[in-house]
């Protein structure tokens, strides 16, 4: 059965957006203890293009399907998880590259920002996926905490969006955002 993307972020409301998220059934990888590890000849690009062998993976759902498969060890090493297997995989900068934002309301009133990853992933901001800078004043980089130790760089175009949404709700000295009860200085140290 082919893959359907799903519409822009930006037609979708805050139900329709939860929705997105609750429908990714990910399986339990951090529920597992394989027993053998070994390298995957996988590689993630800093631009999040996969590569296996050296040859880029084109099919988009082929690349969804692994990437629900990733965790992050506490000593920063990536791996593909099965329940047999544990293989490592290269990771240059990020496991995902968030590629859109949009800010909603929920019922309250209270900011919600939703984030796009390359793999059609809707990830919240909040207490279980911060946003995190990184980098220097001069040139900062943004991550979103995505699961099992894995994070998303914001594109320059994400990037963007959340600085001039920042703006638009902060002091340009104090930038932060609010999503889901949380704020988020995006000032790096």
């Amino acid at each position: 059965m082919p893959y359907e993307p799903p519409a822009d972020l930006a037609k979708l409301s805050l139900a329709e957006l939860a929705e997105a998220v609750a429908a990714r059934r990910l399986p339990p990888v951090s529920a597992w203890t394989p027993a053998h590890t070994g390298p995957s000849h996988m590689r993630i690009a800093a631009d999040g293009t996969w590569f296996h062998e050296g040859g880029k993976i084109n099919r988009p759902a082929m690349v969804r399907a692994f990437s629900g498969l990733l965790m992050r060890g506490a000593e920063g090493q990536h791996w593909l998880m099965t329940p047999h297997e544990r293989l490592s995989i290269e990771v240059e900068d990020a496991a995902f590259i968030a590629t859109d934002m949009e800010v909603r309301t929920d019922e309250a009133g209270a900011p919600v920002i939703a984030f796009r990853l390359g793999t059609d992933d809707v990830i919240l901001a909040g207490p279980d996926h911060p946003l995190i800078a990184r980098g220097t004043p001069e040139v900062p980089a943004f991550y979103l905490a995505v699961r099992h130790g894995t994070e998303a760089r914001l594109n320059r175009s994400t990037y963007g969006q959340l600085i001039e949404h920042a703006l638009s709700v902060s002091a340009p000295d104090a930038l932060a955002v609010h999503s889901c009860g949380a704020r988020f200085g995006l000032l790096p140290a």
